[in-house]
């Protein structure tokens, strides 16, 4: 399992923009590397990256094999309601990791 860091605000008012920054742990490897051996290292790369709020999907993202090693993303969110948001990576090798933040908004 990768560690994976959200950063974001624990609590914000209805209708403010919150920044969210979210890092996974991840050596991203594209394939055409050589290992120790002379022979290509395994692909495995992390292929998309989604986020949800109160169950509705607000940002997805596909990624590449020329993402770097452990892929940050930020993005900016519209506080509504009171709620959950759940990140989802998922990728090569049936990678999936799931992590979820709470986020309260007041009037």
């Amino acid at each position: 399992m990768a560690t994976a860091l959200i950063h974001m605000p624990a609590s914000a008012r209805a209708g403010e923009i919150i920044e969210i920054r979210a890092l996974i742990a991840h050596p991203m490897e594209t394939g055409y590397r050589p290992g120790s051996d002379g022979k290509p290292i395994a692909r495995d790369i992390i292929r998309r990256f989604e986020c949800k709020y109160n169950g509705k999907l607000v940002i997805a993202a596909d990624l590449h094999p020329a993402i770097s090693a452990n892929p940050y993303l930020a993005f900016h969110l519209k506080a509504t309601t009171g709620g959950a948001l759940e990140f989802t990576w998922s990728g090569d090798n049936a990678f999936t990791q799931t992590e979820r933040k709470q986020l309260t908004v007041q009037p």
